[in-house]
């Protein structure tokens, strides 16, 4: 079987945007994974949905500026799609690191290798502990039918979707609303600790309430984190469902 110049171009603008949307989930492209495995897994991919984009064998191929000019506009409708996983897990990013800046944890920042930053314990707890969820979940399953389906609403080499920018200002904020409401039980069990504290350190003077509440807080953080997750795990489930129709909103 030959492959027509204008057919590797197309299958070339479609694993370009596959790519560019593979990058911004973690769980399948992130920076922890290696390149060799997201290329492999990109090169796949387009191999599955190159024969619903296949040209005619006998279409004329695209000039080389207005190839270059696809390329450009595959990355940026693929990382507008990809902007979407980003945001979920953005949004357990800020959760993680609103409930440990109160507990003593953000003192010993280590290397996130899901996120590809530094980062608190409660970070990498928070952070992976929502990667299995959404492995559990077969949140890559929707992320890929997603993927799948914005060859439909944006064709390659198509015309930019100018129409999602109110989308994804707007879908910013909302998750990062939604962060800051995950933390906000631990963030609540720190402020009544500190306010205990203080009340102590007025009461009895001679307690060094700084070396007595290291410890306290970080028992109250992991106690109270606990308590979440039960409440936090089927809220995840439901914002990783959401994030595959998230995905198609930014490009409709």
């Amino acid at each position: 079987m030959s492959l027509s110049v204008l057919q590797a171009q197309i299958f070339f603008l479609a694993f370009t945007r596959i790519m560019a949307v593979l990058l911004h989930v973690p769980a399948l492209g992130g920076q922890n994974i290696p390149s060799q495995v997201r290329i492999g897994l990109g090169l796949v991919l387009a191999l599955v949905l190159f024969p619903s984009q296949t040209a005619p064998a006998d279409g004329e191929m695209i000039g080389t500026f207005a190839f270059g000019v696809a390329i450009g506009k595959e990355i940026i409708i693929g990382t507008l799609v990809g902007f979407a996983a980003d945001l979920a897990f953005g949004a357990i990013q800020i959760a993680g690191s609103a409930m440990g800046m109160g507990s003593g944890f953000e003192s010993g920042r280590i290397f996130n290798p899901s996120l590809g930053e530094a980062g608190s314990a409660f970070d990498q707890i928070f952070v992976m502990t929502a990667a299995m969820i959404f492995l559990i979940l077969d949140g890559h399953h929707l992320v890929l039918i997603a993927l799948h389906k914005t060859f439909t609403a944006v064709p390659l080499n198509g015309a930019l979707p100018f129409n999602g920018l109110e989308a994804v200002l707007r879908m910013t904020s909302v998750f990062v609303a939604s962060g800051v409401h995950m933390a906000l039980p631990v963030m609540a069990s720190l402020f009544l600790t500190d306010l205990t504290l203080g009340l102590l350190a007025r009461i009895a003077p001679q307690v060094q309430v700084y070396f007595l509440g290291l410890p306290v807080k970080v028992v109250v953080a992991m106690i109270a984190m606990g308590m979440t997750f039960a409440v936090v795990f089927p809220y995840l489930g439901s914002l990783f469902k959401a994030m595959a129709e998230n995905m198609l909103l930014f490009v409709e």
